[in-house]
């Protein structure tokens, strides 16, 4: 019994190794052959399915563990091309269509053909009403570094569920300067579309088959625009995800979203300049980072290390989240966060970090700035264009600077002063070496006589304007006097009593109570 499962056992370990030798040769024969056609099938193909086919006979007849004969064998195992080509399922590799991984050629015609190709590829129904569902096609760059000469688009609009990750892509010398690396916008230039955003967004709004594009993906991709013209261009699209890209040596905009709804920016680093500071080029930005003119869109997780602008906002219903900007503008001359919509911000800024750079809002009318450092002298300037300011709230916020006397809030008046004031909350912020500004003011006076002054012009933000006052006197004398708030002007608060006492008179003033 013993020598005959021992016979069985080395005539076994001879077949397989036969067939494992067929199938070794077959593959050292056909591997000159090139990796385009091995991707392509025919013989090599046919050969290999054979061998599998062979060994698989070979282990469910004599195999010494096989299977009793009650139960049915497992069919052979059909095969798969393991190569990556553009006859994997769904999954397009740039290489097979010709597009160099080292970036010494030019690759923008193979990665466009691929595009094309998965855009063209087998749909499942709709996503929104007029998007076509790709099914989660997927353009793979397989972790190369590939050169172009023009902005990749989408063949048309009207697909969604596409993915375009995993590589580097770097803008020639001859790249358009007004162009993106990648564009997903249905016009001919992105340009075209820079409309203000109350024009776009009456046309958006009248039809949902009018978004471009609907859940498209760009993942793990670093960009380099080669300071010519920009990195991401999404135009009036749905729900487009951008995710883990570092975006580098844009002259335009890193990030360009126009119109559209629900662009998420996430987990990503921008910057003209590569630096960690102490670049003296940095000093010679340009551009800005994220470029938002739409609504309904979230920055979160992100880094921005060299711009003129950090993030600029033209849009409502916006928030930014764990946001870093570091491009040191407030001391160059730029703006970490520029708030472009005067009237109607509608804009969320929390858990921040403003590095040596600060935040401007044009008229903010329902802004919130909470739970964010600012470091380096960086401070909020609320920028008067029509003398508007209601629904703000500057809460809970860190401060951090040089002791140089600057204001943790300023106010840009320089167009005109605030007049329409009201639910302004500017409170509960802490500061260490600037200035505290607030709309609330608390402050006590101690004297003998008749009348007390109290100056709040130190503390509060906007200049002359009180809007609620209380006040306690408390005298440790025998005298009860009568006493009144007498007059309110120009920050200051003044008590008087009906006679001489010692006392001592405690105010809390309120700039922002609703109207």
């Amino acid at each position: 019994m013993e020598a005959t499962m021992l016979r069985k056992a080395l005539t076994w370990s001879m077949l397989m190794g036969f067939a494992s030798f067929i199938i070794i040769h077959a593959s050292a024969e056909n591997y000159e052959m090139g990796r385009h056609q091995f991707s392509g099938g025919g013989r090599f193909r046919d050969d290999m399915r054979k061998m599998q086919e062979f060994k698989a006979s070979l282990i469910r007849h004599d195999s010494i563990s096989a299977a009793p004969p009650s139960v049915s064998p497992s069919p052979s195992p059909s095969y798969v091309d393991p190569s990556p080509g553009r006859n994997s399922a769904r999954v397009y590799h740039v290489t097979s269509y010709g597009a160099d991984p080292t970036g010494e050629r030019d690759s923008t015609d193979a990665l466009a053909e691929a595009i094309a190709d998965a855009c063209r590829g087998p749909t499942e129904g709709f996503l929104i009403d007029g998007i076509a569902n790709l099914g989660g096609a997927q353009i793979s760059l397989e972790g190369g570094y590939y050169r172009i000469s023009r902005p990749l688009k989408l063949p048309a609009a009207g697909v969604g569920n596409l993915m375009i990750y995993g590589g580097t892509l770097r803008a020639s010398d001859d790249f358009p300067t007004s162009g993106y690396l990648i564009d997903l916008s249905a016009s001919s230039s992105p340009n075209e579309n820079e409309k203000t955003y109350e024009s776009s967004i009456s046309t958006q709004l009248s039809s949902s088959s009018s978004y471009n594009y609907e859940y498209i993906t760009l993942r793990d991709l670093m960009l380099d625009s080669n300071y010519r013209g920009g990195g991401i261009s999404v135009i009036n699209s749905l729900r487009t995800s951008i995710d883990n890209c570092y975006i580098t040596h844009f002259t335009t905009n890193g990030i360009l979203v126009q119109s559209g709804h629900e662009t998420y920016i996430r987990n990503s680093f921008l910057g003209q300049h590569i630096t960690a500071g102490g670049d003296h080029g940095e000093r010679n930005f340009s551009g800005t980072a994220i470029n938002l003119m739409g609504n309904d869109n979230a920055v979160t997780d992100v880094v921005i290390f060299s711009a003129s602008v950090g993030i600029m906002i033209s849009g409502p219903a916006n928030i930014l989240s764990g946001v870093h900007c570091y491009n040191k503008a407030t001391g160059f001359g730029g703006t970490g966060i520029y708030l472009r919509l005067p009237g109607l911000t509608q804009t969320r800024i929390v858990n921040s970090y403003l590095d040596y750079t600060g935040i401007v809002a044009e008229d903010p009318v329902q802004l919130d700035i909470s739970n964010t450092f600012f470091l380096g002298d960086a401070y909020i300037v609320l920028k008067s264009i029509k003398g508007v300011a209601n629904g703000v709230n500057i809460v809970n916020n860190m401060f951090s600077g040089s002791n140089k006397g600057v204001g943790i809030v300023q106010l840009d008046q320089s167009k005109g002063p605030f007049k329409d004031i009201g639910q302004i909350v500017v409170d509960r912020n802490n500061a260490r070496g600037m200035n505290i500004k607030s709309t609330v003011g608390r402050r006590s006076v101690q004297g003998n006589g008749t009348s007390w002054t109290i100056d709040f012009n130190p503390v509060l933000l906007f200049p002359n304007l009180i809007k609620h006052v209380q006040y306690t006197l408390s005298t440790g004398g025998n005298a009860f006097p009568n006493h009144a708030l007498r007059n309110v002007s120009n920050n200051r608060v003044v008590i008087e009593s009906s006679v001489a006492v010692p006392a001592s008179v405690f105010a809390t003033v309120d700039q922002g109570v609703a109207n």
